[in-house]
């Protein structure tokens, strides 16, 4: 057995990255009623707490709490992508290997993730998240980037606006 696997834990809290086929596009951004719609869906048949997300035009971040005794946020990821890639416009540059798999080519076949340590390494992450379009340049101030959960912590009181 290989000494790196990954770690599942269930239960666990774990951040996100998950990025298209093509970066530089502005896609999810573009099409984020239908990214929201795929969300929600798989989200309600595989329930998880979000605790932060942010879209950006060609990747997201999320930080998620999974239930006791469930580990599988890969079947989470496979279906968002998947019902969000069947109800999406057609898109160019489908490689040959992943024609013949009947995949779209929209997304990236992998994902990032990272189990949450402790509370440090949480709250780490949901700044992340939050601020990630002011690193990008898209805005200057987090909360006037509109596909992120700052503005549900921002009411909450537990971010600054």
């Amino acid at each position: 057995m290989s000494r790196y696997r990954r770690m599942y834990v269930p239960g666990g809290t774990y951040f996100f990255t998950v990025n298209l086929a093509a970066r530089g596009t502005d896609l999810l951004t573009r099409e984020i009623d239908l990214l929201r719609s795929a969300y929600a869906s798989v989200v309600a048949e595989h329930p998880l707490t979000c605790h932060a997300m942010v879209v950006l035009p060609d990747h997201l971040h999320a930080v998620w709490t999974l239930p006791e005794g469930d580990a599988d946020f890969s079947v989470r990821w496979k279906k968002i992508k998947a019902t969000f890639s069947r109800h999406c416009p057609q898109v160019d540059d489908v490689s040959q290997s992943k024609a013949r798999k009947g995949e779209r080519g929209i997304w990236q076949r992998r994902f990032w993730e990272h189990c949450i340590r402790d509370e440090a390494d949480f709250a780490a992450h949901v700044q992340y998240c939050h601020w990630n379009p002011v690193k990008h340049g898209f805005v200057a101030r987090a909360i006037d980037w509109p596909y992120s959960t700052v503005h549900r912590e921002v009411k909450l009181g537990r971010f600054e606006a």
